[in-house]
């Protein structure tokens, strides 16, 4: 019974370990799903760059993934390669995984999709990328090249002008998501909540975000390192870079965008910035975004901070009502993309900033046109132009000089021998130790001759030298040649 009972028991035994290792298998199984669905689960976030080289899109990319060496804290796990960038055709697509700071958990995953070029045959590749659930995840950033600053304003129109024909051309419910979109995008900038932790609704300010585009837009002005190559080399001045920030930020204000100015290799707040704009919560501590439209090379204005007033301090008479009004036209369905469109914002941004392709060798115009402030100094020529031409100027005026003198020669050596005369005084000569005015004996010999000659009686002697003339004749003669030789001067003697 025993055995039988030792029997019977063993497959109970047998059965309870059977069912515990399933219900572990079970479990391990629920834990990998669980893990997968929370994978499923990650915020899925959209960036369209557009424009900019292929280069350029590459270092933009890098900095929001935070390439080799780099302290950004993002991109991906350690020891992971970073996916490809294919940006050579086309649309061009990668992605990023945004990290936490210590690089282990993933807080959300980038799809970034790139084009260069706003072609119209490209517009068919963007629309897919457009649907309700894509939308309110969708960031717009524009790429500008600081080696190129005069066609900044165009490109931002023409891009603009391409989105806005994409968005009218979506689906009822495309359109209503990008209304909701806009309206909460708003509602960010308009409401605040203030110390007793009531919300604040703050009205929107003249100018501001009257033109919205329907998503979040970002301008990126990479390789302000070129700063520094437009003051040298074309001669730009504080007021060329005070004109263009003045510009953008009225452009940018209408759509209710953001501006940074970024460097290759040189840290900045950029990756913070598109974060933010994607509201991707990291949970590292983050340092709030700092406003700088000081410093020319390291401008930042963070989203929903600029305003007309404050757009007026940088540099006075900038004109933000007429830019506003102007950029409303240029980007309107019923303007074209041609140079000279009237009353047009891009127009009077080209005639200051000009490019040097389009005949004007200096690249940049007098800012008086559009800002009415005092005009840029222009830049220097090269050193041997400017003094073959001061050459010119120099023997030009002194041929002018000799037709003018022509005749006078004897007329101005008469002259100027009368001033050194007035200058030197009376020429004196030292005969036997007394001092003889030579002018004043002239006189007296004269006046002697002419007295001697009325009082000579007719057979009267004459005392004549032996060449027939008189001794008065030949003294004056003496103290002539003598008046006439060259080095004398007042007080010296005939041997000195």
């Amino acid at each position: 019974m025993d055995r039988t009972g030792g029997f019977d028991e063993r497959p109970g035994s047998a059965m309870s370990n059977t069912s515990s290792n399933k219900s572990e298998k079970e479990d391990m199984w629920s834990s990998m799903l669980s893990s997968v669905a929370s994978s499923k689960r990650l915020p899925h976030k959209s960036i369209l760059v557009l424009g900019g080289s292929a280069e350029g899109q590459k270092e933009f990319v890098e900095s929001l993934g935070g390439g080799a060496g780099s302290s950004t804290g993002g991109g991906n796990r350690k020891g992971e390669k970073r996916p490809p960038i294919a940006n050579e055709f086309a649309l061009g697509y990668t992605y990023l995984d945004v990290l936490d700071a210590d690089h282990e958990d993933v807080l959300a995953r980038l799809g970034v999709y790139l084009i260069s070029e706003p072609t119209p045959s490209f517009i068919p590749l963007l629309q897919p990328l457009f649907t309700p659930a894509t939308l309110p995840e969708t960031l717009v950033v524009v790429l500008l090249d600081w080696s190129k600053p005069w066609d900044w304003m165009r490109s931002i129109k023409t891009w603009v002008r391409l989105l806005r024909g994409i968005f009218t051309s979506l689906d009822d419910d495309c359109r209503r998501t990008l209304d909701e979109v806009t309206h909460a995008w708003e509602t960010r900038r308009s409401t605040y909540t203030d110390a007793g932790g009531g919300e604040v609704t703050i009205p929107l300010g003249p100018g501001e975000f009257d033109e919205p585009l329907g998503l979040p837009l970002c301008v990126v002005c990479y390789n302000a390192d070129k700063i520094e190559m437009l003051e040298r080399e074309r001669g730009w001045k504080e007021e060329a870079f005070d004109f263009v920030l003045q510009f953008l930020r009225t452009v940018l204000l209408k759509h209710g965008a953001s501006l940074i100015y970024t460097t290759p290799s040189v840290p900045s707040p950029l990756r913070p910035l598109i974060l933010s704009l994607l509201s991707i919560q990291s949970s590292s501590r983050q340092q709030s975004l700092k406003h700088n439209v000081i410093d020319r090379d390291k401008v930042l204005v963070p989203p929903h901070w600029d305003s007309w007033g404050k757009i007026r301090v940088l540099r006075e008479g900038f004109d933000v009502e007429g830019i506003g009004s102007g950029w409303s036209i240029d980007i309107s369905p019923g303007s074209t993309d041609q140079h000279g469109v009237e009353d047009g914002a891009v127009e009077i941004y080209e005639e200051v900033i000009k490019d040097p392709k389009r005949g004007d060798p200096e690249g940049l115009n007098l800012l008086n046109k559009s800002g009415g402030r005092g005009g840029i100094e222009v830049p220097a020529v090269d050193t041997q132009v400017f003094l073959a031409g001061q050459l010119e100027l120099l023997e030009a005026k002194a041929a002018e000089e000799m037709a003018a003198r022509g005749g006078k020669e004897d007329k101005y050596n008469t002259a100027s021998g009368e001033r050194v005369m007035e200058h030197v005084g009376p020429v004196q000569f030292n005969v036997g130790g007394i001092q003889v005015d030579a002018e004043n004996m002239l006189e007296r010999l004269k006046e002697r001759e002419q007295t001697r000659a009325s009082e000579r009686e007719p057979g009267s002697p004459n005392l004549t030298s032996s060449d027939g003339k008189s001794q008065n004749e030949v003294l004056s003669a003496f103290f002539t040649s003598l008046m006439k030789k060259k080095g004398i001067t007042k007080g010296a003697s005939p041997g000195s």
